[in-house]
């Protein structure tokens, strides 16, 4: 009795690991037929996505505030980035080498009115500034050079303040670029809009003719 026991335990508990297996490869199968149809359905809500995607210009206008670029960034227009910084970078070469300028020579400019006798020593700064070959005596003596220091040292400074409006300029487009690009994102350029341009005879107040042209813009 008690082995008719013990095979019948054998047997039920097999046939339980046996209808485990079974419902675990039923669930494998099961996902294996699901899953592209899973997987075309995110591919596609990504795609839908995408494709719903408009900028906010608020928030390009913002990040461009932040720091520039950041802005044709938000609005994905990648293109405009090497416009951006290569412009940045010209005004930010501009305004350091026309402020290195004018500080030689102001420098130059006040020492050479503070000097009472001129120094022979080229490091000095009005000396270092003279054209390569030139002394003070050829640039036309002391007054004409200080004439000229002053007038180099007015050029460079205005040179320096206009490099910095080109750099506020800058900023300011970048700005102005981010906010209508996000504006027009959708904005609808179709074949609605059509222009006519045709001959045809005019008539004056004399009955006289004359040639012109017409030209007709048509918004549908």
């Amino acid at each position: 009795m008690k082995k008719l026991l013990y095979i019948f335990l054998c047997l039920l508990l097999s046939c339980s690991l046996f209808a485990q297996e079974s419902d675990t490869v039923t669930h494998h199968l099961h996902a294996l037929q699901y899953a592209p149809d899973s997987i075309v359905t995110a591919e596609e809500n990504d795609f839908d996505a995408f494709s719903d995607w408009k900028p906010d210009p608020l928030r390009a206008v913002w990040m461009g505030a932040i720091f520039p670029g950041l802005g044709q960034i938000e609005n994905r227009s990648y293109w405009k980035l090497p416009i951006v910084y290569g412009a940045f970078m010209g005004c930010a070469y501009a305004i350091t080498w026309n402020s290195g300028m004018y500080n030689d020579y102001k420098a130059a400019y006040q020492d050479i009115t503070t000097d009472v006798v001129l120094s022979t020593d080229p490091n000095r700064s009005y000396n270092a500034v003279l054209p390569k070959g030139y002394t003070i005596n050829m640039m036309g003596g002391r007054n004409m050079y200080t004439n000229t220091l002053s007038n180099k040292t007015n050029l460079y400074r205005r040179y320096r303040d206009y490099s910095i409006l080109a750099t506020v300029l800058v900023y300011a487009l970048s700005l102005i670029d981010a906010y209508v690009d996000a504006q027009l994102f959708d904005f609808d350029i179709s074949t609605d809009l059509s222009m006519n341009v045709q001959p045809q005879i005019y008539h004056d107040i004399r009955n006289q003719r004359s040639a012109e042209v017409k030209l007709a813009i048509t918004i549908k």
